[in-house]
């Protein structure tokens, strides 16, 4: 059998298992909306870690962390810490908000909104703005199922192709089992996950050099400069660095995906759990990043950084091997396309059509209509994934300058009483107004900082300002310092 046949069929057996997971996943549990969007609220620690994992180290982790290694040094670095700071800032806001939708059967991201705010025009809003900002991160995962297919099967399959299939897959068992399904799906991409960064991280720079430490006294020599800020660049020196930690932390629990993923959780006291053990799983961008360094040495005229890991892969690993990696990262792909798509038709179905066309449609009529938007969604996402182009890293940095604007929303809904719907949604026309002027005019960073940053820092200006100008929502407590979302009469009854 030849290389490529050999890596193939590796690689092809890895997906069909991950698949088959996905539609066994729920086979005995009747789908219904709460099933299919928040699992019956019934996951355990373990459970909800591989959902999370499986929704937050995606093909970026696989491929945008290496890709950025080999062609901008030391700016990657900024992964190892947001991730990390994230993780902090979800032990305090994912517990209330579990008990708020463990009260009022919260199910989604505008849910909240509507439920703290009263203003169900805030929470279309705000569903809207989840929706454009999973467009980049879909075509991040697409693109990244894509070169992975391609590079691994030693391009004897298209990037298109692949792009295809594995949204076609994606669909189906998101279509037959929702979220369950994208859980026990982890549990294969999570456990090939760990093996593929070990070997990589490990495996490349011992097979070429020694070891790590002789990697990199190898890099230091042939480029000084490649392990500080800017790195290889001239803008992402140290302001962009600290700007980026800031913005990618405070958005990484605000994608829709992950901030429903808290309410699949048992208790709160998983989600706390969660926080603390999550950080571990940080290390294999460590690995990750290894590989992008060490292929800089071995093959330092790559066109494009984001081929680099599977690049060097396939001259250092066997066959097989390369075809688990490439098996692995396919599923790392899927699982969070996956997510996303299942989101992004809840979102529709039952935040936007709903409320605007339909108020009397019931909960299995609203699951219906979901399932059907799964279908579209994926086609769609497929399309701009084929026509689309950017680094991985780029189109993840874009996601999170618009995401991060729901931040103030919630953090100031959950500790502060006179937040109001009318400064909330100031705040937020204000800071996706000031990411997408400064980001289209090319202004990212700006005078060093990072522009979705600046975003953020005008949002909450002007909700506060706003807020404090109107009175807040009449259901808000005024005399507990506790959370706004642990006291009883914080959010009106759904």
């Amino acid at each position: 059998m030849s290389p490529a046949a050999t890596a193939l069929t590796v690689m092809i057996a890895i997906v069909a298992v991950g698949t088959a997971v996905g539609f066994l996943a729920g086979s005995r549990r009747r789908m219904d909306l709460e099933q299919w969007t928040v699992g019956g609220r019934g996951f355990g620690t373990l459970l909800v870690f591989l959902l999370m994992a499986g929704e937050v180290y995606t093909t970026f982790a696989f491929l945008g962390v290496s890709g950025w290694a080999y062609s901008r040094g030391g700016p990657v670095l900024y992964v190892l810490a947001y991730v990390t700071l994230g993780y902090v800032i979800s032990f305090f806001i994912l517990p209330p908000l579990w008990e708020a939708g463990r009260r009022h059967r919260l199910q989604t991201q505008p849910d909240f909104f509507d439920a703290r705010y009263g203003n169900r025009y805030l929470a279309g809003f705000v569903c809207v703005v989840g929706i454009l900002a999973f467009i980049p991160y879909l075509q991040l995962q697409l693109d990244g199922v894509g070169i992975i297919v391609s590079v691994a099967s030693f391009g004897h399959i298209g990037r298109v192709p692949a792009m295809a299939v594995a949204t076609a897959l994606v669909v189906a068992f998101v279509f037959a089992n929702g979220v369950r399904a994208v859980a026990w799906v982890s549990v294969v991409k999570d456990l090939l996950m760990i093996i593929a960064a070990v070997a990589i991280g490990i495996g490349i720079p011992l097979a070429h050099f020694g070891g790590i430490g002789a990697m990199f006294t190898a890099l230091v020599h042939a480029h000084p400069g490649h392990l500080t800020l800017p790195g290889a660049t001239r803008s992402l020196g140290h302001a962009w660095y600290i700007t980026t930690v800031l913005l990618t932390a405070c958005g990484f629990y605000m994608w829709p995906h992950t901030f429903s993923a808290t309410f699949t959780a048992r208790s709160a006291d998983t989600l706390r759990r969660n926080a603390v053990v999550m950080p571990l799983y940080t290390l294999t961008f460590a690995l990750v990043i290894f590989a992008g360094f060490a292929t800089l040495l071995i093959l330092p005229h790559l066109r494009d950084g984001d081929l680099a890991l599977l690049t060097v892969a396939r001259q250092t690993f066997p066959p097989w091997f390369l075809g688990m990696i490439g098996g692995a990262g396919a599923l790392t792909a899927m699982v969070p396309a996956a997510i996303l798509i299942l989101t992004a038709a809840t979102l529709f179905a039952k935040n936007l059509y709903r409320p605007l066309f339909a108020p009397a449609m019931t909960d299995a009529a609203v699951a219906r209509l979901a399932r059907a938007m799964v279908v579209l969604l994926g086609a769609i996402s497929l399309g701009l994934a084929i026509h689309g182009s950017d680094t991985l890293v780029a189109l993840l940095l874009t996601g999170y300058a618009l995401i991060a604007q729901c931040f103030p929303g919630v953090v100031l809904g959950l500790y502060w009483k006179r937040a109001t719907a009318a400064g909330v949604l100031t705040g937020m026309i204000a800071g996706m107004l000031a990411a997408i002027a400064l980001m289209s005019a090319g202004l990212d960073p700006v005078a060093g900082l990072n522009a979705g940053f600046i975003a953020l820092c005008i949002n909450f200006i002007a909700t506060v300002a706003v807020s404090l100008t109107r009175r807040p929502h009449p259901d808000t407590s005024a005399d507990s310092s506790k959370p706004t979302a642990l006291r009883p009469n914080a959010l009106r009854k759904r």
